[in-house]
Protein backbone atom coordinates (compact mmCIF):
# COMPACT_ATOMS: atom_id res chain seq x y z
CA UNK A 1 0.00 0.00 0.00
CA UNK A 2 2.80 2.39 0.89
CA UNK A 3 4.47 1.75 -2.48
CA UNK A 4 1.20 2.41 -4.32
CA UNK A 5 0.70 5.73 -2.54
CA UNK A 6 4.30 6.74 -3.26
CA UNK A 7 3.91 5.85 -6.95
CA UNK A 8 0.67 7.83 -7.19
CA UNK A 9 2.17 10.90 -5.50
CA UNK A 10 5.12 10.79 -7.91
CA UNK A 11 2.77 10.51 -10.88
CA UNK A 12 0.52 13.34 -9.70
CA UNK A 13 3.53 15.66 -9.47
CA UNK A 14 3.97 15.43 -13.23
CA UNK A 15 0.39 15.73 -14.47
CA UNK A 16 -0.95 19.06 -15.70
CA UNK A 17 -4.69 18.43 -16.17
CA UNK A 18 -7.64 17.09 -14.21
CA UNK A 19 -8.13 14.36 -16.81
CA UNK A 20 -4.60 12.97 -16.35
CA UNK A 21 -4.87 13.12 -12.55
CA UNK A 22 -8.26 11.38 -12.63
CA UNK A 23 -6.97 8.58 -14.85
CA UNK A 24 -3.91 7.97 -12.63
CA UNK A 25 -6.09 8.00 -9.51
CA UNK A 26 -8.62 5.54 -10.92
CA UNK A 27 -5.94 3.11 -12.08
CA UNK A 28 -4.37 3.16 -8.61
CA UNK A 29 -7.71 2.59 -6.89
CA UNK A 30 -8.82 -0.18 -9.25
CA UNK A 31 -5.42 -1.85 -8.95
CA UNK A 32 -5.77 -1.90 -5.17
CA UNK A 33 -9.31 -3.27 -5.43
CA UNK A 34 -8.24 -5.99 -7.88
CA UNK A 35 -5.50 -7.11 -5.49
CA UNK A 36 -8.00 -7.28 -2.63
CA UNK A 37 -10.49 -9.24 -4.74
CA UNK A 38 -7.87 -11.82 -5.72
CA UNK A 39 -7.31 -12.66 -2.04
CA UNK A 40 -11.00 -13.38 -1.28
CA UNK A 41 -13.40 -16.26 -2.02
CA UNK A 42 -15.02 -13.97 -4.62
CA UNK A 43 -11.93 -13.96 -6.84
CA UNK A 44 -13.54 -16.18 -9.50
CA UNK A 45 -17.09 -14.95 -9.01
CA UNK A 46 -16.62 -11.20 -8.98
CA UNK A 47 -15.22 -8.57 -11.33
CA UNK A 48 -14.72 -4.84 -11.45
CA UNK A 49 -16.54 -2.93 -14.17
CA UNK A 50 -15.37 0.67 -14.09
CA UNK A 51 -14.19 3.58 -11.97
CA UNK A 52 -15.39 7.17 -12.29
CA UNK A 53 -14.20 10.55 -11.04
CA UNK A 54 -16.94 13.15 -10.79
CA UNK A 55 -15.81 16.73 -10.17
CA UNK A 56 -18.86 18.78 -9.19
CA UNK A 57 -17.92 21.75 -6.99
CA UNK A 58 -20.66 24.16 -6.01
CA UNK A 59 -23.79 23.68 -8.08
CA UNK A 60 -22.55 22.03 -11.27
CA UNK A 61 -20.39 19.36 -12.88
CA UNK A 62 -16.97 20.54 -14.01
CA UNK A 63 -15.26 17.30 -14.97
CA UNK A 64 -15.97 13.60 -15.55
CA UNK A 65 -13.54 10.78 -16.37
CA UNK A 66 -14.40 7.07 -16.62
CA UNK A 67 -11.90 4.20 -16.76
CA UNK A 68 -13.36 0.83 -17.75
CA UNK A 69 -12.00 -2.45 -16.46
CA UNK A 70 -10.54 -3.11 -19.92
CA UNK A 71 -8.37 -0.01 -19.51
CA UNK A 72 -10.33 2.25 -21.85
CA UNK A 73 -10.65 5.85 -20.69
CA UNK A 74 -13.80 7.83 -21.42
CA UNK A 75 -14.24 11.59 -21.21
CA UNK A 76 -17.12 13.86 -22.27
CA UNK A 77 -15.66 14.61 -25.70
CA UNK A 78 -14.09 11.22 -26.29
CA UNK A 79 -16.64 9.96 -28.78
CA UNK A 80 -19.99 8.27 -29.17
CA UNK A 81 -19.67 5.92 -26.19
CA UNK A 82 -21.96 6.92 -23.35
CA UNK A 83 -20.28 6.93 -19.92
CA UNK A 84 -22.35 5.31 -17.19
CA UNK A 85 -23.39 7.88 -14.63
CA UNK A 86 -24.22 7.38 -10.95
CA UNK A 87 -27.56 7.20 -9.22
CA UNK A 88 -28.80 10.04 -7.05
CA UNK A 89 -28.26 7.76 -4.05
CA UNK A 90 -24.48 7.62 -4.51
CA UNK A 91 -24.04 11.39 -4.51
CA UNK A 92 -26.57 12.02 -1.77
CA UNK A 93 -24.94 9.66 0.70
CA UNK A 94 -21.35 10.62 -0.12
CA UNK A 95 -22.01 14.37 0.02
CA UNK A 96 -24.16 14.27 3.15
CA UNK A 97 -21.95 11.87 5.11
CA UNK A 98 -18.62 13.24 3.91
CA UNK A 99 -17.33 9.67 4.20
CA UNK A 100 -16.96 6.68 1.92
CA UNK A 101 -20.10 4.58 1.45
CA UNK A 102 -20.69 1.06 0.13
CA UNK A 103 -23.96 0.34 -1.69
CA UNK A 104 -25.43 -3.12 -2.18
CA UNK A 105 -27.55 -2.47 -5.26
CA UNK A 106 -29.45 -5.76 -5.10
CA UNK A 107 -30.65 -5.23 -1.51
CA UNK A 108 -30.78 -1.45 -1.44
CA UNK A 109 -28.52 -1.06 1.60
CA UNK A 110 -26.00 1.67 2.25
CA UNK A 111 -23.07 1.17 4.62
CA UNK A 112 -21.17 4.23 5.79
CA UNK A 113 -17.44 3.90 6.46
CA UNK A 114 -16.22 4.01 10.06
CA UNK A 115 -19.00 1.79 11.32
CA UNK A 116 -22.14 3.72 10.47
CA UNK A 117 -24.75 1.48 8.84
CA UNK A 118 -28.06 2.60 7.33
CA UNK A 119 -30.40 -0.27 6.46
CA UNK A 120 -33.54 0.83 4.66
CA UNK A 121 -36.88 -0.73 5.62
CA UNK A 122 -37.89 -3.88 3.82
CA UNK A 123 -39.67 -3.09 0.57
CA UNK A 124 -38.24 0.45 0.38
CA UNK A 125 -35.77 -0.05 -2.44
CA UNK A 126 -37.30 2.68 -4.53
CA UNK A 127 -36.80 5.08 -1.65
CA UNK A 128 -33.22 3.89 -1.23
CA UNK A 129 -32.34 4.67 -4.82
CA UNK A 130 -34.67 7.67 -5.09
CA UNK A 131 -36.44 5.72 -7.84
CA UNK A 132 -36.62 2.15 -9.07
CA UNK A 133 -35.22 3.45 -12.36
CA UNK A 134 -31.85 4.32 -10.80
CA UNK A 135 -31.53 0.89 -9.27
CA UNK A 136 -32.61 -0.70 -12.54
CA UNK A 137 -30.00 1.22 -14.53
CA UNK A 138 -27.22 0.08 -12.22
CA UNK A 139 -28.31 -3.54 -12.43
CA UNK A 140 -28.76 -3.15 -16.18
CA UNK A 141 -25.04 -2.49 -16.51
CA UNK A 142 -24.26 -5.41 -14.13
CA UNK A 143 -23.29 -3.19 -11.19
CA UNK A 144 -24.30 -5.05 -8.02
CA UNK A 145 -21.90 -3.23 -5.66
CA UNK A 146 -20.67 0.37 -5.52
CA UNK A 147 -17.99 1.96 -3.40
CA UNK A 148 -18.16 5.75 -3.37
CA UNK A 149 -15.50 8.06 -1.89
CA UNK A 150 -16.06 11.82 -1.57
CA UNK A 151 -13.43 14.24 -2.88
CA UNK A 152 -12.82 16.45 0.12
CA UNK A 153 -11.42 19.94 -0.29
CA UNK A 154 -9.49 21.64 2.53
CA UNK A 155 -11.96 22.38 5.30
CA UNK A 156 -14.05 19.30 4.56
CA UNK A 157 -16.15 20.63 1.67
CA UNK A 158 -17.15 17.83 -0.74
CA UNK A 159 -16.35 18.87 -4.32
CA UNK A 160 -16.97 15.56 -6.05
CA UNK A 161 -16.64 11.81 -5.67
CA UNK A 162 -14.89 8.71 -6.97
CA UNK A 163 -17.01 5.61 -7.55
CA UNK A 164 -15.96 2.01 -8.20
CA UNK A 165 -18.52 -0.41 -9.67
CA UNK A 166 -18.31 -4.19 -9.31
CA UNK A 167 -20.36 -7.22 -10.32
CA UNK A 168 -20.58 -10.01 -7.75
CA UNK A 169 -24.03 -11.48 -7.17
CA UNK A 170 -22.51 -14.08 -4.85
CA UNK A 171 -21.79 -11.26 -2.37
CA UNK A 172 -25.38 -10.04 -2.17
CA UNK A 173 -26.10 -9.02 1.41
CA UNK A 174 -22.43 -9.36 2.39
CA UNK A 175 -19.60 -6.88 2.79
CA UNK A 176 -17.89 -7.97 -0.45
CA UNK A 177 -14.25 -6.74 -0.35
CA UNK A 178 -14.83 -3.20 0.91
CA UNK A 179 -13.73 -3.78 4.54
CA UNK A 180 -10.33 -4.98 3.27
CA UNK A 181 -9.62 -2.30 0.67
CA UNK A 182 -12.03 0.53 1.60
CA UNK A 183 -9.62 2.44 3.89
CA UNK A 184 -6.92 2.25 1.21
CA UNK A 185 -9.31 3.51 -1.49
CA UNK A 186 -10.32 6.41 0.73
CA UNK A 187 -6.66 7.26 1.41
CA UNK A 188 -5.86 7.31 -2.32
CA UNK A 189 -8.80 9.64 -2.97
CA UNK A 190 -7.69 11.96 -0.17
CA UNK A 191 -4.14 12.10 -1.58
CA UNK A 192 -5.41 12.85 -5.09
CA UNK A 193 -8.20 15.27 -4.13
CA UNK A 194 -6.10 18.50 -4.08
CA UNK A 195 -4.90 17.75 -7.62
CA UNK A 196 -8.31 16.73 -8.93
CA UNK A 197 -10.00 19.81 -7.49
CA UNK A 198 -7.46 22.42 -8.64
CA UNK A 199 -6.01 21.22 -11.96
CA UNK A 200 -7.53 22.62 -15.18
CA UNK A 201 -9.45 20.46 -17.63
CA UNK A 202 -7.64 19.11 -20.68
CA UNK A 203 -8.01 21.42 -23.65
CA UNK A 204 -10.15 19.87 -26.37
CA UNK A 205 -11.37 20.99 -29.75
CA UNK A 206 -14.41 23.22 -29.38
CA UNK A 207 -17.70 21.46 -30.17
CA UNK A 208 -19.24 22.29 -33.53
CA UNK A 209 -21.98 24.95 -33.33
CA UNK A 210 -25.44 24.17 -34.68
CA UNK A 211 -28.80 25.88 -35.12
CA UNK A 212 -29.67 25.67 -31.42
CA UNK A 213 -26.18 26.52 -30.16
CA UNK A 214 -24.81 28.83 -32.86
CA UNK A 215 -22.11 30.20 -30.55
CA UNK A 216 -19.79 28.05 -28.42
CA UNK A 217 -16.80 29.85 -26.96
CA UNK A 218 -13.85 28.56 -24.99
CA UNK A 219 -15.65 29.49 -21.78
CA UNK A 220 -18.55 27.12 -22.49
CA UNK A 221 -16.88 24.39 -24.57
CA UNK A 222 -16.39 22.03 -21.61
CA UNK A 223 -19.95 22.71 -20.44
CA UNK A 224 -21.32 21.71 -23.85
CA UNK A 225 -19.17 18.56 -23.88
CA UNK A 226 -20.58 17.62 -20.47
CA UNK A 227 -24.14 18.33 -21.55
CA UNK A 228 -23.69 16.15 -24.63
CA UNK A 229 -22.94 13.22 -22.30
CA UNK A 230 -25.82 14.06 -19.97
CA UNK A 231 -28.22 14.43 -22.89
CA UNK A 232 -27.76 10.75 -23.72
CA UNK A 233 -28.89 9.75 -20.22
CA UNK A 234 -32.48 9.66 -19.05
CA UNK A 235 -31.70 11.06 -15.60
CA UNK A 236 -32.86 14.55 -14.67
CA UNK A 237 -30.57 17.43 -15.67
CA UNK A 238 -30.50 20.51 -13.43
CA UNK A 239 -29.54 23.73 -15.24
CA UNK A 240 -28.72 26.54 -12.85
CA UNK A 241 -27.60 30.04 -13.69
CA UNK A 242 -28.79 33.63 -13.91
CA UNK A 243 -31.98 34.62 -15.70
CA UNK A 244 -31.50 35.13 -19.41
CA UNK A 245 -28.29 33.07 -19.64
CA UNK A 246 -29.80 30.61 -22.13
CA UNK A 247 -31.09 27.72 -20.00
CA UNK A 248 -34.16 27.04 -22.15
CA UNK A 249 -32.01 27.01 -25.30
CA UNK A 250 -29.67 24.47 -23.68
CA UNK A 251 -32.64 22.37 -22.54
CA UNK A 252 -33.96 22.17 -26.09
CA UNK A 253 -30.45 21.37 -27.35
CA UNK A 254 -30.20 18.49 -24.84
CA UNK A 255 -33.51 17.16 -26.11
CA UNK A 256 -32.25 17.20 -29.70
CA UNK A 257 -29.07 15.36 -28.65
CA UNK A 258 -31.01 12.66 -26.80
CA UNK A 259 -32.70 9.45 -27.89
CA UNK A 260 -36.02 11.31 -27.48
CA UNK A 261 -35.38 13.76 -30.31
CA UNK A 262 -38.28 13.82 -32.72
CA UNK A 263 -40.69 13.48 -29.79
CA UNK A 264 -42.40 16.43 -28.05
CA UNK A 265 -40.41 19.09 -26.24
CA UNK A 266 -42.53 20.98 -23.73
CA UNK A 267 -41.46 23.98 -21.63
CA UNK A 268 -43.20 25.18 -18.47
CA UNK A 269 -42.09 28.42 -16.79
CA UNK A 270 -43.29 28.26 -13.19
CA UNK A 271 -42.66 31.99 -12.72
CA UNK A 272 -45.72 32.53 -14.93
CA UNK A 273 -47.95 30.05 -13.07
CA UNK A 274 -49.71 31.01 -9.80
CA UNK A 275 -49.17 28.57 -6.92
CA UNK A 276 -52.77 27.34 -6.95
CA UNK A 277 -52.55 26.41 -10.65
CA UNK A 278 -49.19 24.62 -10.63
CA UNK A 279 -50.63 21.15 -10.01
CA UNK A 280 -53.13 21.67 -12.83
CA UNK A 281 -50.47 22.92 -15.26
CA UNK A 282 -48.23 19.95 -14.50
CA UNK A 283 -50.73 17.10 -14.25
CA UNK A 284 -53.75 18.37 -16.19
CA UNK A 285 -57.36 18.22 -15.06
CA UNK A 286 -60.72 16.62 -15.67
CA UNK A 287 -63.84 18.53 -16.57
CA UNK A 288 -65.41 19.98 -13.42
CA UNK A 289 -62.27 19.57 -11.29
CA UNK A 290 -62.46 23.26 -10.34
CA UNK A 291 -64.27 26.43 -11.34
CA UNK A 292 -63.50 27.12 -14.98
CA UNK A 293 -62.52 23.52 -15.82
CA UNK A 294 -64.99 23.20 -18.70
CA UNK A 295 -63.24 20.30 -20.44
CA UNK A 296 -60.59 17.63 -19.90
CA UNK A 297 -57.16 19.20 -20.39
CA UNK A 298 -53.73 17.63 -20.67
CA UNK A 299 -50.99 18.93 -18.39
CA UNK A 300 -47.38 19.57 -19.35
CA UNK A 301 -46.35 16.02 -18.42
CA UNK A 302 -48.93 14.46 -20.74
CA UNK A 303 -48.07 16.87 -23.56
CA UNK A 304 -44.41 15.86 -23.26
CA UNK A 305 -45.15 12.11 -23.33
CA UNK A 306 -42.19 10.12 -24.79
CA UNK A 307 -40.29 13.40 -25.04
CA UNK A 308 -38.75 16.00 -22.74
CA UNK A 309 -40.30 18.42 -20.26
CA UNK A 310 -38.27 21.49 -19.30
CA UNK A 311 -39.50 23.03 -16.04
CA UNK A 312 -37.94 26.45 -15.55
CA UNK A 313 -37.83 28.32 -12.23
CA UNK A 314 -38.27 25.03 -10.33
CA UNK A 315 -37.64 26.97 -7.12
CA UNK A 316 -41.08 28.57 -7.58
CA UNK A 317 -42.79 25.18 -7.16
CA UNK A 318 -45.12 25.18 -4.15
CA UNK A 319 -44.52 22.64 -1.38
CA UNK A 320 -47.76 20.86 -2.33
CA UNK A 321 -46.72 20.60 -5.97
CA UNK A 322 -43.24 19.50 -4.89
CA UNK A 323 -44.74 16.41 -3.28
CA UNK A 324 -46.51 15.51 -6.52
CA UNK A 325 -43.38 16.18 -8.56
CA UNK A 326 -41.28 13.96 -6.30
CA UNK A 327 -43.71 11.08 -6.83
CA UNK A 328 -43.52 11.48 -10.60
CA UNK A 329 -39.72 11.38 -10.50
CA UNK A 330 -39.57 8.37 -8.18
CA UNK A 331 -42.47 6.24 -9.40
CA UNK A 332 -43.28 7.76 -12.81
CA UNK A 333 -46.94 7.98 -11.78
CA UNK A 334 -49.33 10.93 -11.46
CA UNK A 335 -53.04 11.69 -11.32
CA UNK A 336 -54.74 14.60 -13.12
CA UNK A 337 -56.83 16.88 -10.91
CA UNK A 338 -60.37 15.58 -10.55
CA UNK A 339 -59.58 12.04 -11.69
CA UNK A 340 -61.10 9.96 -8.92
CA UNK A 341 -59.36 6.63 -9.43
CA UNK A 342 -56.48 5.26 -11.38
CA UNK A 343 -53.11 6.76 -12.18
CA UNK A 344 -51.23 7.55 -15.35
CA UNK A 345 -47.65 6.71 -16.15
CA UNK A 346 -45.15 9.37 -17.20
CA UNK A 347 -42.70 8.41 -19.93
CA UNK A 348 -40.91 11.76 -19.82
CA UNK A 349 -37.34 12.96 -19.47
CA UNK A 350 -37.12 15.97 -17.13
CA UNK A 351 -34.80 18.95 -17.39
CA UNK A 352 -35.23 21.63 -14.74
CA UNK A 353 -33.88 25.15 -14.50
CA UNK A 354 -33.36 27.63 -11.68
CA UNK A 355 -31.56 30.85 -10.86
CA UNK A 356 -31.84 30.19 -7.11
CA UNK A 357 -29.61 28.38 -4.63
CA UNK A 358 -31.64 25.20 -4.20
CA UNK A 359 -29.24 23.77 -1.64
CA UNK A 360 -29.82 26.76 0.62
CA UNK A 361 -33.57 26.63 -0.06
CA UNK A 362 -33.66 22.96 0.96
CA UNK A 363 -31.80 23.82 4.15
CA UNK A 364 -34.31 26.46 5.26
CA UNK A 365 -37.41 24.45 4.37
CA UNK A 366 -38.44 26.35 1.24
CA UNK A 367 -37.60 23.40 -1.02
CA UNK A 368 -37.96 19.72 -0.14
CA UNK A 369 -34.58 18.17 0.55
CA UNK A 370 -35.56 14.82 -0.98
CA UNK A 371 -36.70 16.55 -4.17
CA UNK A 372 -33.49 18.59 -4.29
CA UNK A 373 -31.32 15.48 -4.23
CA UNK A 374 -33.61 13.78 -6.75
CA UNK A 375 -33.15 16.53 -9.35
CA UNK A 376 -29.51 17.23 -8.48
CA UNK A 377 -28.17 14.09 -10.19
CA UNK A 378 -26.68 15.82 -13.25
CA UNK A 379 -26.24 19.51 -12.34
CA UNK A 380 -24.76 22.01 -14.79
CA UNK A 381 -24.03 25.65 -14.00
CA UNK A 382 -24.61 28.02 -16.94
CA UNK A 383 -22.24 31.00 -16.59
CA UNK A 384 -23.42 34.59 -16.87
CA UNK A 385 -22.75 36.39 -20.15
CA UNK A 386 -20.19 38.68 -18.49
CA UNK A 387 -18.11 35.55 -17.83
CA UNK A 388 -18.29 34.54 -21.52
CA UNK A 389 -16.65 37.58 -23.08
CA UNK A 390 -15.31 35.59 -26.02
CA UNK A 391 -18.94 34.92 -27.02
CA UNK A 392 -20.53 38.37 -26.70
CA UNK A 393 -19.70 39.75 -30.16
CA UNK A 394 -20.52 36.43 -31.85
CA UNK A 395 -23.90 36.25 -30.12
CA UNK A 396 -24.61 39.85 -31.15
CA UNK A 397 -23.75 39.01 -34.77
CA UNK A 398 -26.03 35.97 -34.69
CA UNK A 399 -28.91 38.00 -33.21
CA UNK A 400 -28.47 40.77 -35.78
CA UNK A 401 -28.39 38.29 -38.66
CA UNK A 402 -31.58 36.61 -37.43
CA UNK A 403 -33.31 39.98 -36.99
CA UNK A 404 -32.23 41.39 -40.37
CA UNK A 405 -33.12 38.25 -42.32
CA UNK A 406 -36.64 38.31 -40.89
CA UNK A 407 -37.06 41.61 -42.78
CA UNK A 408 -34.74 40.93 -45.71
CA UNK A 409 -34.14 37.19 -46.32
CA UNK A 410 -31.56 37.85 -49.04
CA UNK A 411 -29.67 40.49 -47.08
CA UNK A 412 -26.41 40.38 -45.15
CA UNK A 413 -25.50 41.88 -41.80
CA UNK A 414 -22.27 42.79 -40.03
CA UNK A 415 -21.15 44.45 -36.80
CA UNK A 416 -18.05 46.63 -36.76
CA UNK A 417 -15.11 45.03 -34.98
CA UNK A 418 -14.71 48.19 -32.90
CA UNK A 419 -18.13 47.47 -31.39
CA UNK A 420 -16.62 44.60 -29.42
CA UNK A 421 -15.09 47.07 -26.95
CA UNK A 422 -18.52 48.58 -26.33
CA UNK A 423 -20.14 45.18 -25.82
CA UNK A 424 -17.45 43.64 -23.62
CA UNK A 425 -17.35 46.70 -21.36
CA UNK A 426 -21.03 46.27 -20.42
CA UNK A 427 -21.85 44.04 -17.38
CA UNK A 428 -24.96 42.46 -19.02
CA UNK A 429 -27.04 41.80 -15.90
CA UNK A 430 -29.83 40.55 -18.18
CA UNK A 431 -27.45 38.20 -20.04
CA UNK A 432 -28.44 36.91 -23.50
CA UNK A 433 -31.96 38.28 -23.26
CA UNK A 434 -30.65 41.77 -22.57
CA UNK A 435 -28.09 41.50 -25.38
CA UNK A 436 -30.87 40.50 -27.78
CA UNK A 437 -32.88 43.55 -26.72
CA UNK A 438 -29.88 45.86 -27.24
CA UNK A 439 -29.20 44.42 -30.71
CA UNK A 440 -32.86 44.92 -31.67
CA UNK A 441 -32.73 48.51 -30.41
CA UNK A 442 -29.46 49.24 -32.23
CA UNK A 443 -30.97 47.76 -35.40
CA UNK A 444 -34.00 50.05 -35.05
CA UNK A 445 -31.70 53.06 -34.60
CA UNK A 446 -29.75 52.02 -37.70
CA UNK A 447 -32.94 51.72 -39.77
CA UNK A 448 -34.01 55.22 -38.72
CA UNK A 449 -30.95 56.57 -40.56
CA UNK A 450 -31.75 54.77 -43.80
CA UNK A 451 -33.88 56.40 -46.52
CA UNK A 452 -35.24 52.97 -47.50
CA UNK A 453 -35.10 49.46 -46.00
CA UNK A 454 -31.53 48.31 -46.77
CA UNK A 455 -30.54 44.94 -48.19
CA UNK A 456 -27.22 44.93 -46.35
CA UNK A 457 -26.89 46.05 -42.73
CA UNK A 458 -23.76 47.32 -40.98
CA UNK A 459 -24.00 48.24 -37.30
CA UNK A 460 -21.32 50.57 -36.02
CA UNK A 461 -20.09 50.92 -32.45
CA UNK A 462 -22.10 54.15 -32.09
CA UNK A 463 -25.38 52.33 -32.79
CA UNK A 464 -24.74 49.89 -29.96
CA UNK A 465 -23.47 52.62 -27.64
CA UNK A 466 -26.63 54.64 -28.27
CA UNK A 467 -28.80 51.58 -27.71
CA UNK A 468 -27.03 50.90 -24.42
CA UNK A 469 -27.48 54.53 -23.38
CA UNK A 470 -31.22 53.90 -23.10
CA UNK A 471 -30.60 51.32 -20.36
CA UNK A 472 -31.65 53.01 -17.15
CA UNK A 473 -31.17 56.47 -18.65
CA UNK A 474 -34.80 57.52 -18.67
CA UNK A 475 -34.87 58.18 -14.95
CA UNK A 476 -32.26 60.94 -15.24
CA UNK A 477 -34.76 63.42 -16.68
CA UNK A 478 -38.29 64.01 -15.28
CA UNK A 479 -40.98 61.84 -16.82
CA UNK A 480 -43.16 64.81 -17.77
CA UNK A 481 -40.23 66.40 -19.61
CA UNK A 482 -39.62 63.23 -21.60
CA UNK A 483 -43.32 62.85 -22.41
CA UNK A 484 -43.33 66.45 -23.60
CA UNK A 485 -40.33 65.66 -25.81
CA UNK A 486 -42.08 62.58 -27.25
CA UNK A 487 -45.22 64.61 -27.94
CA UNK A 488 -43.17 67.33 -29.63
CA UNK A 489 -41.51 64.73 -31.86
CA UNK A 490 -44.92 63.27 -32.77
CA UNK A 491 -46.29 66.71 -33.69
CA UNK A 492 -43.16 67.57 -35.69
CA UNK A 493 -43.59 64.39 -37.74
CA UNK A 494 -47.25 65.29 -38.32
CA UNK A 495 -46.19 68.74 -39.56
CA UNK A 496 -43.67 67.24 -41.98
CA UNK A 497 -46.38 64.97 -43.34
CA UNK A 498 -48.83 67.84 -43.76
CA UNK A 499 -46.26 69.57 -45.95
CA UNK A 500 -46.44 66.47 -48.18
CA UNK A 501 -50.25 66.47 -48.01
CA UNK A 502 -50.23 63.45 -45.71
CA UNK A 503 -51.46 62.90 -42.16
CA UNK A 504 -50.23 61.14 -39.04
CA UNK A 505 -53.36 59.96 -37.24
CA UNK A 506 -53.64 60.74 -33.53
CA UNK A 507 -54.61 57.12 -32.87
CA UNK A 508 -50.95 56.16 -33.38
CA UNK A 509 -50.15 57.99 -30.13
CA UNK A 510 -51.79 55.02 -28.39
CA UNK A 511 -48.58 53.11 -29.20
CA UNK A 512 -47.12 54.67 -26.04
CA UNK A 513 -48.85 51.97 -23.98
CA UNK A 514 -47.09 49.33 -26.05
CA UNK A 515 -43.73 51.05 -25.59
CA UNK A 516 -44.26 51.20 -21.82
CA UNK A 517 -45.27 47.54 -21.57
CA UNK A 518 -42.49 46.46 -23.92
CA UNK A 519 -39.77 48.29 -22.00
CA UNK A 520 -41.10 47.00 -18.65
CA UNK A 521 -41.11 43.43 -19.95
CA UNK A 522 -37.56 43.76 -21.25
CA UNK A 523 -36.24 45.29 -18.02
CA UNK A 524 -37.96 42.80 -15.70
CA UNK A 525 -37.54 39.77 -17.95
CA UNK A 526 -41.15 38.75 -17.28
CA UNK A 527 -44.44 39.73 -18.90
CA UNK A 528 -46.32 38.96 -15.69
CA UNK A 529 -44.07 41.15 -13.55
CA UNK A 530 -44.36 43.98 -16.09
CA UNK A 531 -48.16 44.02 -15.74
CA UNK A 532 -47.92 43.80 -11.95
CA UNK A 533 -45.46 46.70 -11.88
CA UNK A 534 -47.91 48.81 -13.87
CA UNK A 535 -50.91 48.06 -11.66
CA UNK A 536 -52.53 45.32 -13.75
CA UNK A 537 -52.42 42.38 -11.33
CA UNK A 538 -55.99 41.51 -12.30
CA UNK A 539 -55.00 41.03 -15.94
CA UNK A 540 -52.37 38.50 -14.86
CA UNK A 541 -54.76 36.65 -12.56
CA UNK A 542 -57.30 36.38 -15.38
CA UNK A 543 -54.51 35.08 -17.67
CA UNK A 544 -55.22 37.87 -20.18
CA UNK A 545 -51.77 39.46 -20.05
CA UNK A 546 -50.43 37.63 -23.12
CA UNK A 547 -53.35 38.77 -25.27
CA UNK A 548 -53.18 42.32 -23.92
CA UNK A 549 -49.45 42.63 -24.52
CA UNK A 550 -49.81 41.32 -28.05
CA UNK A 551 -52.52 43.89 -28.79
CA UNK A 552 -50.45 46.79 -27.45
CA UNK A 553 -47.30 45.72 -29.29
CA UNK A 554 -49.29 45.50 -32.52
CA UNK A 555 -49.92 49.23 -32.11
CA UNK A 556 -46.17 49.81 -31.90
CA UNK A 557 -45.67 47.79 -35.08
CA UNK A 558 -48.45 49.75 -36.80
CA UNK A 559 -46.69 53.02 -35.92
CA UNK A 560 -43.41 51.66 -37.32
CA UNK A 561 -45.14 50.78 -40.59
CA UNK A 562 -46.78 54.21 -40.73
CA UNK A 563 -43.34 55.81 -40.33
CA UNK A 564 -42.00 53.73 -43.22
CA UNK A 565 -39.90 51.48 -40.96
CA UNK A 566 -41.57 48.06 -41.00
CA UNK A 567 -39.81 45.61 -38.72
CA UNK A 568 -38.16 48.39 -36.67
CA UNK A 569 -40.09 47.69 -33.47
CA UNK A 570 -37.62 47.10 -30.60
CA UNK A 571 -40.09 44.59 -29.17
CA UNK A 572 -40.43 42.25 -32.16
CA UNK A 573 -40.48 38.64 -31.01
CA UNK A 574 -40.78 39.68 -27.36
CA UNK A 575 -42.79 36.56 -26.57
CA UNK A 576 -39.99 34.28 -27.83
CA UNK A 577 -38.32 32.26 -25.08
CA UNK A 578 -35.26 30.89 -26.82
CA UNK A 579 -32.85 33.23 -25.03
CA UNK A 580 -34.31 32.52 -21.59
Amino acid sequence: MELQIHALVSALRTVTTFDEAAERTLRAMMGLAETALAATPYARRGRFLRGMVHLRPGDGYRGLVVVDADGATQAPAAGPRTPHLPSATAWRWASQQGRAVAIDVLLGTVTVAAGGVAMLPEGSRGEAFESGESQGRLLGRDATHLFVVPLRAPGGRVDGMVSIEADCRAAMGKDFIWPECGPGLELIADVAAPHLITLPLRQRAAPQPDALLPVIGASTASLVDMLRVFARQDETVLLSGPTGAGKSRLARWCHEQSSRRGQPFEALDLAAVPDDLQMAELFGWKKGAFTGAVKDTYGAIARAERGTLFIDEIDKLSLKAQAGMLRVLEERLYRPLGEGAGERSADVRFIVGTNANLHAASGNGQFREDLYYRINVLPVRVPALKDRQDEILRWAEHMLERRHRSSCPEGTSRIAQEAERVLVAHPWPGNLRQLDNIVRRAYALYLMEQPAPPKDCFLEARHLAEALAYEGGAGVRPLLELLQLAATSFVSEAERRRARHETLDLDHADALRGFVLGVATQKLGSKEEAFRLLGREGVVQNRNHQKTLKKELERVEALCRELGQPGASPFAGLSATEER
